[in-house]
């Protein structure tokens, strides 16, 4: 029977597929993943993918616009941060499956609204992970020159495409090399990956909690008067800095079909990192402000070094700095390895559902990994590492995630009116304020972006859109399943 396009763009994918193995139709749903993940190391995929570099070098941005009220704007940044996590922890109770918003929205809001998120989240996790390999690249060889001696040239530190004064060379080799071994370790298996991840995650909220101790031994009250100078612009200006430390939170959405438990594990553990992470932040912010005048934050020669200058400055020699160099480097390498994660599950959903060819989905029988798709996001990755400075690649990371965020939201008010009779092992207190809030917080953040960024954002959709009306509609697994067993 003949599909109109009207009834193409809003065919929904049926939940009972996601949440009940025994469903008729299961089987017919494509490859599985293997459940091998536990809540304590779903919850470190949630901090392994948000504390990165942010929390390491916010600081010196935030605090001259917000003086001793940054921590403020850490407890608003978190709580935007929040309201997100609550609504990801509803519909990952409900719908319990791998692709995280992609998957939400073509359950809750119809397949070309999958497809629109999709393109927001293959540009966040992609640029995302190529953004943070090359920052990884240059604290790799802040830490080999403070070490060894011997950093990487800069031929081989940087990318060939110039960026107003920025230094040029060949390649960006360690960014590279990063993305290769995550790749490698995201082939050998999710247990693995997730396990190299928990340590990880423990190293750099070890330095951390050094960094708060060191930084507690130099508190000085005194630095904390005048809080309020800043007034309400300078802290919601210094939120907006700060939020993008908070991003990351999703990744724990994407494994959802490769945990133990789900319906109890996904929102225990997206709500503990959400915990874990404010934490973290506002203590950092706390002993950093407290061990340093607000003027010490202005001095440009410290901005590109953050936290290790405060520690320096305190204990008068170059140790805790250098540790503290190590555990940047270690951070940043668990915030690579999680993004990477996040992205092959978005490909294999959609690979699955054939909005992609079959490849996508395939799982190796060996290591029960989609080897095919972890490859070709590698590749991309790190040539987008090697060749392309990071300047360009932040603001289309953010421009990604709240379009994704405030969908999830939607997809909260619309699953509730559509379908309140779903099983949801956690809700979203405070319903329906809180999704509201969390679109409006996310189109309050949109709006400051540039319009360099829309543009970017803007042609990256239309190819995706085109891919899915030339190909996507057509093989889509809603189209045809009468060829589910051919």
């Amino acid at each position: 029977m003949a599909v109109s396009l009207s009834q193409q763009l809003t065919r929904k994918k049926p939940i009972a597929l996601a949440t009940d193995p025994e469903h008729p139709e299961h089987h017919h749903a494509g490859p599985e993943l293997n459940r091998t993940i536990g809540t304590f190391a779903l919850t470190m995929f949630g901090v392994g993918a948000t504390v990165g570099t942010g929390i390491f070098f916010v600081l010196q941005e935030a605090v001259p616009d917000a003086g001793p009220a940054v921590i403020v704007s850490f407890l608003i940044a978190g709580l935007a941060a929040g309201l997100s996590a609550l609504c990801y922890a509803e519909l990952a109770s409900a719908i319990p499956v791998s692709g995280s918003t992609y998957s939400y929205a073509y359950h809750a809001l119809g397949e070309l609204v999958a497809m629109i998120i999709a393109a927001c989240v293959l540009l966040e996790y992609g640029v995302a992970a190529s953004a943070v390999a090359v920052g990884w690249s240059g604290y790799l060889n802040e830490f080999l020159d403070k070490t060894i001696g011997m950093p990487f040239p800069d031929a081989l530190s940087y990318s060939p495409i110039p960026f107003e004064e920025n230094t040029t060379g060949i390649i960006n080799l360690p960014a590279v090399i990063l993305v290769g071994l995550c790749t490698l370790l995201l082939i050998r298996g999710a247990s693995e990956s997730a396990r190299a991840n928990t340590i990880m995650v423990l190293i750099k909220l070890a330095v951390l909690v050094m960094f708060i101790v060191i930084g507690f031994t130099a508190f000085q009250g005194d630095r904390f008067d005048n809080f309020w100078a800043s007034g309400s612009a300078g802290i919601s200006a210094a939120a907006g800095t700060i939020f993008f430390s908070f991003i990351g939170l999703d990744a724990v959405s994407t494994a959802g079909e490769e945990v133990k438990d789900p319906q109890r594990a996904l929102p225990r553990a997206l709500m503990a990192a959400l915990v874990i992470v404010i934490s973290i932040y506002v203590l950092v912010a706390i002993a950093g402000v407290g061990a340093q005048s607000i003027e010490a934050f202005e001095d440009e020669e410290q901005q590109s070094a953050g936290l290790s200058v405060i520690l320096e400055n305190i204990t008068g020699n170059s140790v805790a700095g250098t540790v503290l160099a190590a555990g940047a480097v270690i951070s940043i390498f668990s915030v690579t390895l999680v993004t990477l994660y996040g992205q092959t599950r978005i490909l294999f959903a959609m690979g699955r559902d054939r909005m992609l060819p079959d490849r996508f989905a395939a799982v190796s029988s060996r290591t029960l990994t989609p080897v095919y798709n972890t490859v070709v996001v590698g590749i991309v990755v790190a040539l987008i590492a090697g060749f392309v400075p990071s300047d360009y690649l932040w603001d289309t990371v953010s421009i990604g995630t709240l379009m994704a965020f405030s969908m999830v939201a939607l997809g909260v008010l619309v699953l509730r009116r559509t379908r309140p009779d779903l099983h949801r092992p956690f809700k979203v207190p405070g319903y329906p304020v809180t999704p509201v809030l969390t679109i409006l917080v996310c189109a309050y953040v949109l709006s400051g972006l540039a319009a360099t960024t829309w543009i970017v954002f803007g042609v990256w959709l239309f190819i995706v859109l085109a891919f899915y009306f030339v190909w996507g509609r057509r093989h889509s697994r809603l189209e045809a399943p009468e060829e589910e067993e051919s």
